[in-house]
């Protein structure tokens, strides 16, 4: 309870950062998925006392090709790896990872197996539209012209800490590492068409 509650609390502070920012201001989708995520963690701990459906993460770096939108995403999302996995949309897809062992308790299903679905975008060069304004508010971004698009996906997924080891540095490093989706086949679904990837991060 204590850890659904903080951060709910954390998320929240970043929500208000972002409502101050001229490029992406406040979201009521993001602080719903924020309650969201918080809920499922809680429900979750009081229902089963398990997670048997976890939140995960997963980030390719784009290549923007044209130079123009390369400067952009530099202006917006950064240069480096590290500062592009946190801020560049077009690359991060966020999952629902369930455990199927967890479900099926008297089945054959390794325990380490999940299903996950994910949620991604593509296109994003601004908080609401493709454009960017200077400081006197003229225009000197405008791609209008690239759709902005939500991606949808579906994948098995690896839930790492049901590995066993006897190791307590590795079991340590299985459960920080969880937090990631393990790259796997995907099925993609973006604008009413089913796409496939041999292998999606």
């Amino acid at each position: 309870l204590i850890g659904g509650l903080s951060g709910t609390a954390y998320l929240t502070v970043i929500e208000f950062l972002d409502a101050h920012s001229a490029e992406w201001g406040w979201s009521w989708a993001d602080m719903g998925a924020n309650l969201f995520g918080s809920g499922l963690f809680i429900s979750q701990q009081l229902g089963w006392e398990e997670q048997r459906i976890q939140f995960k993460f997963s980030f390719h770096k784009m290549n923007y090709g044209e130079t123009m939108l390369r400067n952009r995403a530099d202006d917006l999302f950064g240069s480096s790896w590290y500062e592009r996995m946190l801020k560049d949309y077009n690359g991060q897809t966020y999952w629902l990872s369930a455990n199927l062992k967890s479900f099926f308790k008297r089945s054959n299903i390794p325990a380490w197996l999940n299903i996950s679905v994910g949620y991604g975008a593509d296109g994003m060069f601004g908080g609401f539209e493709n454009i960017g304004r200077d400081d006197n508010g003229a225009i000197i971004f405008d791609r209008r012209d690239i759709p902005r698009r939500r991606q949808f996906y579906i994948a098995p997924d690896i839930d790492l800490t049901k590995i066993k080891t006897n190791s307590k540095f590795l079991r340590t490093l299985l459960s920080g590492l969880n937090a990631f989706k393990f790259p796997a086949p995907t099925l993609e679904f973006t604008n009413g068409k089913l796409k496939g990837h041999f292998l999606y991060f």
